[in-house]
């Protein structure tokens, strides 16, 4: 079964040293319970372990901002329980959290944020907290967190770069200097007070964004604000932003997103890419506008000016 998921991975940062200093018994043990103890967080905040790997704990979480909030509290705690330890046996966490479609097996689990919060996990450092885009977007506000963006970057295994954000989970941190989540809607200009409005028609139904409801998150899950109920359609399958005085639609899915503007026979094909939509126009998702029964609706943007300088 596939469903719309966050996925964290979080391992043992510093364990091969603690196996030098402490041999290999004792050294187990201290990472054996560590480890249970990042699963048994995992648990009681709501998601579940998939499985535990060595010094690293694979969790599923149902929704982005139960996630992001448990490892930030994950992080938290283990920084007070460090205070009580001996300097020997002292070990961070380090967690990735990437969200999209996972296929569920027997237990298991399977699916591109399952690789992709396994790739953050190596790279994020010792108490760090690395999240993809589309994992912030989904968790919103989540509570008593800050996000700082990193910038894209390449990641082991995938063709395209990804927009990554560190969580800070620090309550002393000063928000002055983070990333504010208003602020994280995307990688374009920075938000604008020009308003601006989107109106979309599918299958009968009108739809009307403003450009302070921007993000739009567009998809066949039933908490997309749009939503699309086919089965060729991702549960999160694209994303509405308001920049630059524009509506800009990201594709996020993993068939891709085709756009036809009023006037113009050649569609715009977007594969986790993005574009300025203007005037008036169908967006297919999923397959093209060359098969007949293609999932298309219409929009029409109203009051946005288009600045592509």
């Amino acid at each position: 079964m596939t469903v719309l998921s966050t996925v964290v991975f979080a391992d043992i940062s510093g364990s091969t040293s603690l196996y030098e200093t402490l041999g290999n018994e004792r050294a187990t043990e201290a990472v054996t319970q560590l480890t249970q103890w990042i699963a048994d967080t995992i648990e009681g905040n709501a998601g579940r372990v998939v499985k535990k790997l060595g010094d690293g704990v694979l969790g599923i979480f149902g929704d982005a901002a139960g996630a992001v909030s448990a490892v930030a509290e994950m992080q938290r705690k283990h920084l007070t329980r460090l205070d009580r330890w001996p300097h020997p046996l002292r070990m961070d966490i380090r967690v990735g959290v990437a969200s999209g479609e996972v296929v569920e097996v027997d237990g298991d689990c399977y699916g591109d944020a399952v690789n992709v919060a396994s790739r953050l996990c190596e790279r994020a450092g010792p108490s760090e907290i690395w999240a993809t885009e589309t994992a912030v977007l989904l968790a919103g506000a989540a509570a008593s967190v800050w996000y700082r963006k990193l910038g894209v970057m390449e990641i082991r295994g995938k063709a395209e770069t990804l927009m990554l954000y560190q969580v800070e989970w620090r309550l002393d941190e000063e928000p002055e200097s983070l990333t504010m989540q208003s602020a994280l809607v995307s990688n374009f200009s920075p938000v604008d007070s020009i308003l601006g409005q989107i109106q979309f028609s599918w299958h009968g139904v009108d739809l009307s964004f403003s450009s302070a409801d921007a993000p739009v998150h567009v998809g066949r899950a039933t908490e997309m604000q749009l939503r699309i109920n086919d089965p060729r359609v991702s549960r999160l399958h694209a994303r509405i932003d308001w920049r630059n005085s524009g509506f800009v639609l990201t594709d996020m899915s993993s068939f891709g997103t085709w756009v036809r503007f009023e006037g113009s026979d050649s569609p715009v094909r977007l594969r986790r890419d993005a574009c300025i939509l203007h005037g008036t126009g169908e967006i297919a998702l999923g397959v093209s506008f060359s098969e007949p029964t293609a999932p298309k609706m219409h929009f029409q943007v109203v009051g946005a000016s288009v600045h592509l300088g």
